[in-house]
């Protein structure tokens, strides 16, 4: 029998116990053995659950109990989630997580004390919520040389996105029904600056890799400047926008970049709605690869932590990566990013936007000069601005081309 904790039992964490109770055949089956909730760490109690009595507030039963082999961490945050999980894998305990702050922060400290310890850390559900991605790319892509890792990393903001474009919604009005319907969070900072994105395509970047990138070296922009002009443009030349996660590789260094971006109908990432997400790997000779499906919810990410428990019952194995080792000189100055872009101007004339960018495809829109560039590294585009910002133009909008 294996004996396990849970840490947190919120949405996420009432997920796990139901999907192992509700479903034990099938987990039972899968992981070889029985399985036993032992406790469930809260600051609350749940008088009504029928995992009542398993409900304790002091975490050192759970890393001083020998019984215990996997702790299962869905808390969410830095702390005390760091503290807990050294600790667990230091007392030669398993930890298995969703919460891709800890291990955007640190995980490859865990990784490394996973390995000492003689134990398993894995987080599939940090990533994608039920979407199986990194084992996958880990197991049957990384053979490839990967040239980029890219997705729609968070569902409220490509729902928000989503509303925009078919029913040509504000981005508050868009927002307030993405909150109206749970999707996001009374504060959703994280979700719209795109903080939960970056921490994601961080941890997509470090398992393709083997280079953790601090997330306050990547290029961070949300999607709070979209305006619905942006949304009626892009629809006049064929293209949405979508809140990207992309890590390119270059030889040894790294370009990190979360933003909005206008994409073609034809890449595969430009028909993901709603609350889905999607993560794209492109390489050779493979091509292009996408994994789709939902990423939040209860049910979805209690899905791949518990996939996580069945491979640690069946393997006894963490992720077959290099070492994860924590590195910021690898990123590429974003100077040197270079794609085509969508700029919004007003007070600007055809000749100024000549001299300042070149040849541009210009967009018919009301009151303001609209206009696509040719590719430029993001150092020259933002040259290009300010000269016309300089000759008493105004900067409405800009977004990069996929």
């Amino acid at each position: 029998m294996r004996n396990i904790a849970i840490l947190g039992f919120g949405v996420v964490g009432g997920g796990v116990a139901e999907l192992i109770t509700k479903n034990k055949r099938e987990v039972e089956a899968l992981g070889g053995d029985e399985i036993y909730i032992k406790y469930i760490l809260d600051l609350r109690d749940f008088p009504d659950s029928p995992f009542a009595d398993r409900v304790i507030h002091d975490y050192n039963i759970i890393v001083s109990d020998p019984e215990i082999d996997t702790v299962i961490e869905v808390m969410g945050g830095s702390h005390p989630a760091y503290e807990f999980t050294v600790s667990a894998l230091k007392a030669g305990k398993n930890v298995i997580t969703s919460n891709k702050e800890v291990v955007a922060n640190f995980g490859d400290e865990f990784m490394a004390l996973a390995e000492e310890n003689g134990v398993c850390y894995r987080f599939e559900a940090a990533v994608g919520g039920g979407i199986p991605v990194l084992s996958p790319i880990i197991s049957c892509i990384k053979q490839n040389k990967i040239s980029e890792v890219r997705g729609i990393l968070n569902g409220t903001t490509n729902y928000i996105l989503t509303k925009m474009f078919s029913l040509g919604d504000t981005f508050e009005d868009s927002l307030a029904d993405a909150q109206a319907k749970g999707y996001a969070e009374r504060n959703p900072d994280a979700d719209i600056l795109g903080i939960d994105a970056s921490r994601k395509i961080a941890i997509l970047g470090a398992l393709v890799t083997g280079k953790l990138v601090p997330t306050e070296k990547i290029h961070t922009e949300g999607i709070t400047g979209v305006r619905a002009e942006d949304v009626k443009a892009a629809e006049k030349v064929g293209l949405k926008i979508k809140l990207l996660g992309r890590c390119i590789t270059d030889g040894e260094s790294i370009s990190v970049t979360v933003a909005p971006f206008m994409l073609s109908s034809d890449e595969p990432l430009s028909n993901v709605s709603g609350v889905y997400n999607a993560v794209e790997v492109v390489g050779e000779p493979i091509k292009s690869v996408m994994f789709y499906g939902p990423g939040a919810g209860a049910g979805p990410t209690a899905s791949a932590v518990v996939g996580d428990l069945m491979e640690i019952m069946r393997s006894g194995r963490s992720y077959a990566v290099p070492t994860m080792v924590k590195d910021g000189s690898c990123v590429r100055d974003f100077g040197d990013f270079e794609c085509r872009s969508y700029v919004a101007m007003t007070g600007v004339c055809p000749e100024c936007v000549k001299d300042a960018f070149g040849e541009v495809q210009y967009i018919a829109a009301d009151g303001e000069c609209a206009f696509l560039t040719s590719s430029m590294k993001e150092a020259e585009a933002e040259a290009a601005i300010s000269a016309l910002t300089a000759k008493g133009g105004a900067l409405k909008s800009r977004i990069r081309l996929l």
